[in-house]
């Protein structure tokens, strides 16, 4: 960065004026006359889903679930799936399951405001992994808001998951996405996942097709 606005300062006349107020609106929000601020994001932590999240983990789901969803499945399939899995009583029985950990990240100013959560699901399992059954734990669910997109917080969530199993002795973790969803897909590889398989999806009388993508924990 010191060699580049080294290079920037350097240019003078229209041309270099220019090339600066280019850069700052790229790389920087304008505090005041004669001095700039680089962007940054309000700190965030991350803690275990309570009963009062419910609602807003639900809301977050279902927004998340119909925006990457919605347009692949008919409106009838998409409401009995959200009733299914993304109402507040779905998500409180998730809550109070023993074989579910489900974590929420907020900004550590309002630790009330979820922008995002993840879910570690044991004992479940996928043909093509069947010779992991017992060494592995599913990643079930990662949705951040999506006015939070490009801020790292599905990453900080995937790796806080991923020690809750190392903690438990899980030497590897798994996944399902949509095999249309490839920007998901390309977050999972650059998070050291790799498509091992898939699996049919049914959400009602629609049968899609998810890649099922591991990692090793060890």
């Amino acid at each position: 960065m010191l060699d580049i606005w080294k290079l920037i300062k350097s240019y003078s006349g229209p041309r270099g004026q220019s090339f600066l107020k280019v850069f700052r609106s790229l790389y920087f929000i304008e505090a005041s006359p004669g001095s700039m601020t680089q962007v940054t994001h309000e700190p965030t932590r991350i803690r275990e889903a309570k009963q009062e999240d419910a609602s807003a983990i639900a809301r977050l789901g279902a927004k998340v679930f119909s925006t990457t969803f919605g347009h692949s499945l008919p409106t009838s399939d998409l409401d009995a799936y959200l009733a299914e899995s993304y109402s507040p009583s779905a998500i409180l029985e998730d809550l109070a399951n023993s074989k579910k950990d489900t974590v929420v990240i907020c900004p550590s100013t309002n630790l009330n405001h979820v922008l995002g959560f993840a879910t570690l699901t044991r004992r479940t399992i996928e043909p093509c992994i069947r010779h992991l059954e017992g060494t592995t734990v599913e990643l079930q669910r990662l949705y951040i808001e999506p006015n939070s997109h490009g801020r790292g917080l599905g990453k900080s969530l995937v790796t806080h998951v991923e020690t809750i199993a190392r903690h438990e002795g899980f030497s590897t973790m798994w996944l399902g996405v949509w095999e249309e969803n490839i920007k998901a897909q390309q977050v999972y590889g650059r998070l050291g996942y790799e498509k091992v398989g898939d699996r049919d999806f049914v959400m009602g009388s629609c049968r899609q097709t998810d890649w099922i993508m591991l990692k090793n924990l060890e």
